[in-house]
């Protein structure tokens, strides 16, 4: 099968990811065949490629919002799914199931979690195999290419959305406006928030104004009223204190990057004081990735993409490293 993989990782500007044939894969126990449609292209995959995040498996096929096809399942699977089903594969591949966290429902936080594209080979190839009860059954309506930022930009926004607080009618922030963003205002404003938006690049000024942001400005702009809560999806942290200033007191700010640049030294009482908390975002639930795909029908979402064929995944990834995407990237991988 094809794929695309980091064998060494450096700057997307060198074109870490080469075209290779790998052996298709067999599902063993438990597992499903998927034959891969697409995949989007998340800044995860840009961390694994330039080595932000540390290898693990190497030569590794990037890639965990997929959505595609199951064409074989391995024994042991029940009926959880069947060949011919659409399902999506995303970020969290399997967890231990046995850990205290595991058994208490915080499975994102699993001691021994396995991760799509990371610990496995994900979607930058033609087929993928997964647990079969860690795949999620898809809506109906929607086309792959819509529905795939959702399987990580979509379930990491609301798991970040929810770690934030906010509430019907409050005032969120939303720090740098990519893909995730351009998921969780579609829910906050579903929610009767007002969304206020600061973020680099007119397009994307653009696109969170056309989303109905109540305010938008530049990534260190302040917002011309106090947040009550707020999200900071750039991995930046020299924005974390300017979020935390624009927080109202008892406020919240989520951090939703797997890295984040160092965050500078910071004064309590300017950023701290008055209760304003800092909460991590790290990985999902299934249960966040059911949640999400079942308010994405009821709203409905909509997402905005851009398309590239799999063999211009460098491209892909060098577009949103340079903030030149506006909404999603997807990779088309069946011909």
């Amino acid at each position: 099968m094809k794929a695309m993989v980091v064998s060494q990782p450096r700057p997307i500007e060198e074109r870490p990811l080469t075209l290779v044939e790998l052996p298709q894969p067999v599902p063993a126990a438990g597992e499903v065949l998927i034959r891969v449609e697409v995949c989007g292209v998340c800044r995860t995959d840009l961390h694994v490629a330039e080595g932000d995040l540390p290898p693990h498996l190497q030569p590794v096929a990037p890639g965990h919002e997929v959505v595609g096809t199951v064409i074989d399942v391995g024994a042991e699977t029940g009926q959880v799914v069947k060949a011919g089903d659409r399902v999506g594969v995303a970020w969290l591949h399997e967890t231990c199931r046995r850990c205290a966290y595991c058994t208490r429902g915080d499975e994102n936080l699993c001691i021994a979690p396995r991760f799509t594209g990371y610990d496995v080979h994900g979607g930058y190839a033609e087929y993928l195999t997964a647990p079969a009860d860690f795949v999620y059954a898809l809506p109906s309506g929607v086309t792959a290419t819509e529905v795939a930022p959702l399987l990580c930009a979509g379930i990491i926004g609301y798991r970040a959305l929810r770690r934030s607080r906010v509430r019907s009618g409050q005032r969120l922030g939303l720090y740098g406006f990519g893909a995730s963003a351009h998921i969780v205002i579609q829910i906050a404003r579903y929610w009767g928030c007002e969304v206020y938006v600061a973020t680099r690049g007119e397009k994307h000024r653009a696109l969170a104004t056309a989303l109905g942001a109540t305010w938008v400005g530049d990534a260190m702009d302040t917002p011309p009223e106090k947040l009550h809560a707020a999200i900071l999806f750039a991995p930046a942290g020299e924005l974390v204190p300017c979020a935390l200033r624009a927080l109202d007191r008892g406020g919240t700010l989520a951090l939703a990057g797997i890295y984040m640049t160092p965050i500078p030294a910071m004064d309590y009482t300017d950023c701290l004081f008055y209760e304003r908390t800092v909460q991590s975002v790290t990985a999902n639930t299934r249960q966040d990735g059911r949640e999400l795909l079942s308010l994405a029908r009821d709203i409905p979402l909509r997402t905005h993409t851009e398309t590239f064929p799999l063999e211009q995944a460098n491209e892909a990834l060098g577009k949103l490293k340079h903030d030149q995407v506006n909404g999603a990237a997807v990779l088309h991988v069946a011909v």
